[in-house]
C-alpha cells in the first residue's frame, strides 16, 4: 500500500498513457498469483516460518526496486517481485494464524486481518502525507528498509516448523492438487465465494469516489467519504469478528454479512443517486450509511473463507488457502474492470449493481463451508 499514493508520479516519470500503465500494473497481480501458487507447496515442504522469512525480504526488495526504477521494464520486474513477495507472506501468515487458533483454542483470524487493514489504512494515509515532502524514490526506499527491520522480530516470534503443522500434522494431506477435478471442487466453491466478496470490495474501492463525484455531484474530498466509511466499518467489524465467528460460526457469519452488506450497498446507490439532484447532504448520508453497513458485513468474510479453506480434509492447509486465495484474488482486477465495462455500456449507478450482487453471492456460497468449532 505504501506505493499507492505515489502511483501518479511514477506513471508520469515513465511517460505512459493510462491504458499502457494499466497493463503494466497487472505485473503485480501476475506476481501475486504466482507467489500464492508457489507459497502453498513451499510452506508444506519447508514450513510457514521459513517461507515468511524469505518473503519478508522479497517484498520490501520489490518495493525498494519500484522506487529505484527508471524504465518501464525495471518497473515491470519490481512490481512482479513485490506482488510475489506480498502474496507469499500473506499465505504463510494465514497458515500460521490457523495453527495459532488451534493452539489457543479460540478465534484470532479476524483480528489478524483487522490489523492488516489498519496497517494498510495507516500506510496509505502516511504515504499521502509524504507525497508533499519527499520524492517517490526516498519514500519507497525508506518504507522498504523499515519493513525489513520490523519483519525481523515478527518472524522471530512465529511458530517454528515443529509447531506450524506445515506437513499436515497427524493428518495425511496432499501438497500437490490438480487445477480442476472432482476432488478440488469444494476449494473452487470456496474460491468463488471469496471471489464474489473481493469483486465487491475492489469495485467499491475503485469506483466509489467516481460515483459520488460524477453522478451525485459531491465535491472533491467528500467524494471519498463512501469508501472511507466502508473501510473504517470493515476494520471495526474485523476487530469484533472473532467473537462473531465464535458465536455464529463462519458459514452463518458470511451468510448474514453477504446478504445484508449486498442489499445495503445496492439500495444505498439506488436511493442516493436520484435523491442527490434534490438534496445532496441527505444523499451523502444515505450513501455513506449504505457503504458503512456493507463494510461491516464485509469485514469477517475474508477471514471466514480462509478458515473454511484450511479445514478442507485431505489437502494441506497452506495449499488449500493458496488455491482459494488464488481464485479469490482475481476479483481485485476482474471486478473493477467489469464494473467499468458495464458502466460504459449503461451507467455507473447501474453497474454498481454488480458488486452488490456478487456480495450477496458470496453470502450464498457460505453453504459450502464446513468448519468445526475449536
Amino acid at each position: 500500500m505504501a506505493w499507492v499514493p505515489r502511483i501518479p508520479e511514477i506513471k508520469q516519470s515513465i511517460h505512459f498513457a493510462d491504458g499502457e500503465f494499466g497493463l503494466l500494473l497487472m505485473a503485480s497481480t501476475v506476481g501475486s498469483l504466482t507467489g500464492a501458487q508457489l507459497a502453498g507447496r513451499l510452506i508444506h515442504t519447508f514450513g510457514s516460518r521459513r517461507v515468511s522469512s524469505f518473503a519478508a525480504v522479497v517484498m520490501p526488495f520489490g518495493l525498494i526496486a519500484i522506487g529505484l526504477s527508471t524504465s518501464s521494464l525495471q518497473l515491470l520486474g519490481a512490481l512482479f517481485v513485490m506482488g510475489a513477495g506480498y502474496s507469499s507472506l500473506d499465505i504463510s501468515s494465514n497458515t500460521q494464524a490457523v495453527v495459532v487458533e488451534k493452539l489457543l483454542k479460540r478465534r484470532w483470524m479476524s483480528t489478524f486481518h483487522a490489523l492488516w487493514s489498519s496497517g494498510a489504512l495507516v500506510t496509505t494515509v502516511f504515504g499521502g502525507i509524504l507525497t508533499h515532502h519527499t520524492t517517490p524514490k526516498f519514500n519507497l526506499i525508506f518504507v522498504g528498509v523499515l519493513c525489513l527491520i520490523l519483519y525481523v522480530p515478527a518472524i522471530y516470534f512465529m511458530l517454528n516448523g515443529e509447531l506450524d503443522e506445515h506437513d499436515g500434522g497427524d493428518e495425511e494431506t496432499n501438497a500437490k492438487i490438480p487445477l480442476i477435478s472432482k476432488s478440488v471442487l469444494p476449494l473452487w466453491a470456496l474460491g468463488l465465494g471469496l471471489f464474489g466478496a473481493i469483486v465487491a470490495e475492489g469495485a467499491t474501492g475503485d469506483w466509489g469516489a467516481i460515483l459520488l463525484h460524477d453522478h451525485m455531484r459531491i465535491d472533491k474530498g467528500l467524494n471519498a467519504s463512501a469508501f472511507a466509511s466502508f473501510s473504517l466499518a470493515m476494520i471495526i467489524s474485523r476487530f469484533l469478528g472473532d467473537r462473531i465467528l465464535e458465536r455464529l460460526g463462519p458459514a452463518q457469519t458470511v451468510k448474514i454479512g453477504g446478504y445484508i452488506g449486498g442489499c445495503a450497498l445496492g439500495l444505498s446507490v439506488a436511493i442516493a443517486v436520484p435523491l442527490s439532484s434534490h438534496s445532496r447532504p441527505l444523499s451523502l448520508v444515505i450513501i455513506d450509511l449504505g457503504f458503512a453497513i456493507a463494510g461491516l458485513g464485509m469485514g469477517p468474510i475474508f477471514p471466514a473463507y480462509i478458515l473454511a479453506a484450511s479445514a478442507e480434509p485431505g489437502v494441506a492447509s497452506s495449499v488449500a488457502i493458496a488455491r482459494v486465495g488464488l481464485i479469490g484474488f482475481t476479483g481485485f482486477f476482474v471486478g473493477p474492470a467489469i464494473t467499468g465495462g458495464l458502466a460504459q455500456i449503461t451507467s455507473l449507478p447501474i453497474a454498481m449493481g454488480l458488486p452488490a450482487v456478487m456480495f450477496i453471492f458470496s453470502g450464498y456460497q457460505s453453504h459450502v463451508m464446513k468448519v468445526k468449532k475449536l
